[in-house]
């Protein structure tokens, strides 16, 4: 079988349902838009299990996703949606892009989460963009925007206030919403919430947890993984 997609760390399949897809976690890890590749053992399987595990708990808080249902260790059934090429980014604290950006050093606290648009695109290294631009581009409408601004500092509050309780400092992350196939006016969550598009970090040690050790050569990539698996399962036992 050909996968309808197939992007950097996953894939996307048909299923005998045209409203769901099939989408696969791969053991790929890259870094500064493509340029650095790796591949991990148990990579996808982490991922897997941390982004279901948290999809259930955001749609428990009311927060409507894509997430159908665990098929296996590397693979789970997501609705069907239109992916939005608008990417939200919430920063609570200064780190990454956002300090090279501004000369902030890292670890600032922010007096309030910063909530950045990006147009979703590899080709041009995902600019960041602004509500101006998303106009005119056709990328989305106002209310649009309203909505994928409340949501993301809504799951900000709800995942901010579960990793602190992992013992996890949420710097910040990325989110991707997406119509609905069956129903075009309900945008929904998409994509996937772990190690690859938070920031997290130590709330004891300060230890990086997520893929800054694979961007930045810290080693024990896998192994930060596993540990915030772990966390998260014992925090939603």
């Amino acid at each position: 079988m050909t996968p309808l997609y197939e992007g950097k760390s996953k894939r996307l399949w048909a299923t005998e349902n045209p409203n769901t897809l099939r989408m696969e976690f791969k053991n790929d890890a890259t870094a500064f838009n493509g340029e650095k590749k790796v591949s991990f053992e148990n990579k996808g399987r982490f991922n897997n299990a941390i982004s279901t595990l948290i999809y259930g708990m955001l749609e428990k808080q009311g927060v409507p996703t894509h997430f159908v249902r665990e098929i296996d260790e590397t693979n789970v059934e997501v609705k069907k949606v239109d992916i939005l090429m608008v990417e939200v980014i919430v920063r609570n604290i200064a780190a990454g892009s956002f300090t090279k950006r501004t000369g902030i050093k890292e670890g600032h606290v922010f007096t309030q989460p910063i909530v950045e648009f990006s147009y979703k695109s590899d080709e041009l290294g995902d600019p960041l963009i602004n509500d101006d631009y998303i106009r005119e581009m056709g990328l989305a409408t106002p209310q649009d925007l309203a909505h994928l601004r409340s949501s993301a500092l809504k799951v900000n509050d709800l995942l901010s206030e579960f990793f602190a309780k992992c013992g996890l400092k949420l710097v910040d992350f990325k989110l991707e919403y997406g119509r609905l196939g069956s129903d075009p006016s309900v945008i929904v969550l998409a994509d996937e919430i772990s190690p690859d598009g938070c920031r997290l970090w130590d709330l004891k040690t300060g230890e990086k947890m997520d893929k800054d050790r694979f961007r930045r050569d810290l080693g024990n990539v896998m192994e930060a993984y596993e540990e915030v698996l772990g966390r998260v399962k014992e925090n939603l036992s």
